[in-house]
């Protein structure tokens, strides 16, 4: 049974993760450039989370996990970030939430790609076929011209992105906390955009509006949230922990169409439902009411990873 502690932890970093899209937003509208954006709050959470890290003792692990922080600089945190901030000045914010919950489509797409990897059940091949359903249905009848459709499918990149990143962390990290990972990846992320952001600077000095949303985006929505997110992992397993991919997106509708005054027509709720619907029976293979089966017991290797092994050690819907 989930405790309240864990309902209120599992609901506070869903409206943080749902929240990011329109903070995006909000800085973008400023003519803050998506590289800037990028640059500046993956170098706040760096400053959040890599002290965390020194205090738990947790550095050490990074010297044999160089290779991979690199790689999930680039293809989980860096690439994706620049994705969906570049994608999102073409779409809506609450769009953008609804589209990058597809990424446990693509998790499930890859480990269905290696052979013997992953039993596909009929539940989970649905699963697929509904998302990519939701998605063609957003992308084909709720977009507006041909820049919505191309920054609709920077968003989709950017997730399939996110699913990468989960393929590396389970099979190349290793004998290393979480927060260590994600700080680090976030300080070389931070450091990999910062030419790019250089060369992109403002016109003019961003307003109190645009300055805001860049400190939320990076001390929380990045930084803090990766720590209630381990918390729950640590807590209630990854499992559980990843919920948060199917309710941060109700989150940011709920942002975008309060604050922003976006529309919500009858295709958005159709989209949606089918998205997050689609990507729960890929990645879990069962209806929700169904109980999850007992994992087989496996022998491992000593000495791996302390990152979960499932999709949830890197769920990222950060935007």
């Amino acid at each position: 049974m989930v405790s309240r502690r864990s309902w209120i932890l599992l609901l506070t970093l869903s409206a943080l993760w749902g929240s990011s899209y329109l903070f995006i937003k909000l800085a973008l509208e400023d003519d803050v450039g998506p590289a800037v954006i990028v640059s500046v709050r993956t170098a706040l959470a760096a400053l959040v989370l890599l002290p965390l890290a020194a205090r738990s003792g947790a550095l050490g692990g990074l010297r044999a996990n160089v290779m991979p922080v690199l790689l999930l600089a680039v293809v989980q945190m860096g690439g994706p970030l620049l994705l969906i901030a570049a994608g999102e000045q073409h779409i809506s914010s609450s769009l953008t939430g609804i589209l990058v919950a597809t990424a446990p489509i693509f998790t499930f797409l890859l480990a269905f790609a290696q052979e013997g990897q992953e039993r596909a059940s009929g539940l989970s091949l649905g699963g697929v076929a509904i998302g990519i359903g939701g998605v063609a249905l957003l992308l084909g009848l709720d977009s507006s011209g041909g820049a919505a459709l191309a920054g609709g499918l920077m968003v989709i990149a950017a997730s399939f992105g996110y699913a990468i990143g989960g393929w590396v962390v389970k099979r190349q990290v290793r004998d290393v906390q979480p927060v260590a990972v994600v700080g680090a990846t976030a300080a070389v992320a931070a450091l990999l955009t910062a030419p790019a952001a250089l060369l992109s600077l403002p016109s003019h000095a961003p307003g109190f509006e645009a300055i805001s949303s860049l400190l939320v985006l990076g001390v929380l929505c990045t930084g803090a949230a990766f720590v209630i997110f381990y918390s729950l992992v640590s807590s209630d397993g990854p499992a559980r922990a990843s919920l948060v991919g199917y309710i941060a997106p109700g989150f940011s509708v709920v942002y975008g169409v309060t604050l922003l005054s976006e529309s919500f027509t009858l295709m958005t709720a159709a989209g949606l439902v089918a998205i997050t619907g689609g990507s729960w029976l890929a990645a879990e293979g069962r209806w929700p009411w169904q109980p999850r089966p007992a994992p087989a017991r496996v022998e491992l290797p000593a000495a791996r990873s302390e990152l979960p092994a499932d999709r949830a050690a890197v769920v990222e819907p950060a935007g």
